[in-house]
C-alpha cells in the first residue's frame, strides 16, 4: 500500500462518501433555474479543463490523438448520456431517489461484463444481487402506484435508468480501450468532451434562448461552483484513494452515496421519503452490497491464483507448475 496516513484515508473515504453523496443535491438545486445541459455542460468544461491542467502539472505525459478518441467515446457514455441525462431528471426526480437510482450502475456492469465478447461470467451471489437490485428499482418506480408512492416521474426515472446503463457501459469499455497512462488527465478529457457536447446540446435544445440571467439564484450558481470545484476535487480524491486503499473498500461509495444523497434531501430539500420508498431502498442497497460482495471475493481468488503462479515461475520467466490462467477479473 502506498505511503499514506490512517487519518489521510479516512478523509478521503469522507470526501467519496459525503461529497458524491451530495453532489445529487447541488444538481437538483442547479436545476431550479439553470437549464440542465448548460448546467451540466458548464460543470464538465470548466472541471475537466481544470483536472487536464493538474495532471500536466503532475507530469503526466501529453496524450496521444487516439486517446482523444477513446476518452471522447467514454465522455459520450458516461458524462453526456450519464450524468447528462440524470441533471435533465433531477428537474422532476427528487435528489436522494436520484442517488438510490443510480446505484443500479453495478448490476448493469455485472450484465454488461458478462455478456460481452469473452465476458465473465459472475457468481450466483452477483446474480441474485442483480435480480435482487432490478426487483427493487421496479418496485421503487412503482407504476401502478402501490402504497402511495407517486412522487417519481415516469419519464425522469426512465432517463436515469437509461443513465446508469450508459454509464456501466462506458466505464466496462474503459477498462479495455486505450488510455492515457494518467487516470486524473484521461478523466478531464473525458469531461472536457462531455461538456463540449453537453453544450451542444444545449445548444440545439434552445436553452441559450430560454435562460434568464435575472432569473438565476444564488443557491443555482453556487450549486453549479460546488460541483466543478468540490466535486472534480472528490474525483482526484477517488483517483488517490484507489492506490491508497484497495478497491474493494473503495467501491463500497456505491452503496453509502444514496443513503448520503437520502438524507441530505430529506433534511436540507424537504424530500419526502415514503415508508415504501425506505423499504425499496433497502432492498436496492443489500443488492449493491451483495454484488460488490462477491467482486471482492472474486478479487481476493485471482489474487491467490496469480500468487501461485509467479511462484511457480522460473527465473526466465516461463511458469514451471500449474499452468493454468488465473480467473479473469470480476466485473
Amino acid at each position: 500500500m502506498p505511503d499514506a496516513t490512517r487519518l489521510n484515508i479516512i478523509l478521503g473515504f469522507a470526501a467519496i462518501y459525503i461529497i458524491w453523496g451530495s453532489t445529487y443535491l447541488a444538481i437538483r438545486w442547479g436545476v431550479d433555474t439553470l437549464p440542465p445541459f448548460i448546467l451540466a455542460g458548464v460543470r464538465f468544461l470548466i472541471g475537466g479543463g481544470l483536472l487536464y491542467w493538474w495532471a500536466i502539472a503532475r507530469g503526466a505525459e501529453k496524450p496521444q490523438k487516439k486517446h482523444w478518441l477513446t476518452t471522447g467515446i467514454i465522455g459520450l457514455l458516461m458524462t453526456v448520456s450519464g450524468i447528462g441525462l440524470v441533471t435533465w431528471a433531477e428537474q422532476t426526480v427528487p435528489s436522494g431517489i436520484t442517488a438510490l437510482m443510480i446505484a443500479m450502475v453495478p448490476m448493469w456492469i455485472v450484465l454488461i461484463d458478462w455478456i460481452r465478447p469473452n465476458g465473465t461470467r459472475p457468481a450466483w451471489i452477483a446474480i441474485f444481487g442483480v435480480l435482487l437490485g432490478f426487483g427493487g428499482v421496479a418496485f421503487l418506480i412503482n407504476p401502478t402506484n402501490i402504497g402511495g408512492l407517486s412522487e417519481i416521474d415516469s419519464l425522469g426515472a426512465f432517463l436515469i435508468a437509461v443513465a446508469c446503463f450508459s454509464w456501466a457501459l462506458g466505464s466496462v469499455y474503459s477498462r479495455y480501450a486505450a488510455q492515457p497512462k494518467s487516470q486524473a488527465l484521461s478523466a478531464g478529457m473525458q469531461m472536457i468532451i462531455g461538456g463540449a457536447v453537453l453544450m451542444l446540446l444545449a445548444l440545439l435544445k434552445g436553452e441559450y434562448a430560454e435562460i434568464e440571467l435575472a432569473a438565476v439564484s444564488a443557491k443555482s450558481v453556487w450549486s453549479l461552483v460546488y460541483l466543478i470545484t468540490i466535486g472534480s476535487y472528490a474525483y482526484a480524491v477517488y483517483i488517490w484513494l484507489i492506490k491508497a486503499s484497495t478497491p474493494a473498500r473503495v467501491s463500497t461509495y456505491a452503496y453509502v452515496n444514496p443513503i448520503i444523497a437520502l438524507f441530505l434531501g430529506s433534511i436540507l430539500a424537504g424530500e419526502e421519503l415514503s415508508s415504501w420508498a425506505l423499504g425499496c431502498s433497502t432492498v436496492i442497497i443489500l443488492a449493491v452490497v451483495l454484488i460488490i460482495s462477491a467482486k471482492a471475493r472474486a478479487q481476493k481468488i485471482e489474487m491467490g491464483d496469480s500468487e501461485n503462479i509467479a511462484e511457480n515461475a522460473d527465473d526466465s520467466g516461463q511458469i514451471t507448475g500449474d499452468s493454468s490462467e488465473p480467473a479473469a477479473e470480476c466485473c
